[in-house]
């Protein structure tokens, strides 16, 4: 096809493709080592080309992309899904927070307080011990 890039930088594609926010965030991953190109890890102006296979590190899981199409300006979340195959796995299942408590449900009781705390770690509410030798206990 007739204006069809045929290679771009590495770094202006997965901003394009929306993997990061940024342009410079996408050097940076490169430089980081975050980036990989068909197995081999990748500096911010390596060029790529339709048929690569890109490995981005985000947010803690790694992503998987076939590069169909090169694109060098950024673009909406729709056409950029059109760029590229995505043959990551799914990503790891977060964490699920253990003391939830009913939406409407008011302050917790004081048992209930005290179940979270222990559940977190808090350190807990002793009440005080009076001393044996408390010098104001002579006076009186």
């Amino acid at each position: 096809m007739a204006g069809e890039v045929l290679s771009g930088r590495v770094d202006a594609w997965i901003w394009s493709v929306r993997m990061v926010k940024t342009r410079s965030l996408a050097a940076d991953a490169c430089r980081g080592g975050h980036v990989r190109v068909n197995g081999v890890r990748a500096k911010p102006a390596q060029s790529i080309k339709v048929g690569d296979e890109v490995r981005v590190r985000v947010e803690g899981w790694e992503r998987v992309l076939v590069v169909k199409k090169i694109i060098s300006k950024r673009v909406g979340p729709p056409v950029a899904v059109e760029c590229y195959v995505d043959n990551s796995p799914p990503p790891p299942a977060r964490e699920t927070a253990v003391a939830v408590r009913d939406r409407g449900a008011g302050r917790p009781t004081k048992r209930e307080r005290r179940s979270i705390e222990k559940l977190f770690g808090r350190p807990q509410w002793q009440p005080r011990r009076p001393e044996e030798d408390d010098p104001s206990d002579d006076e009186a």
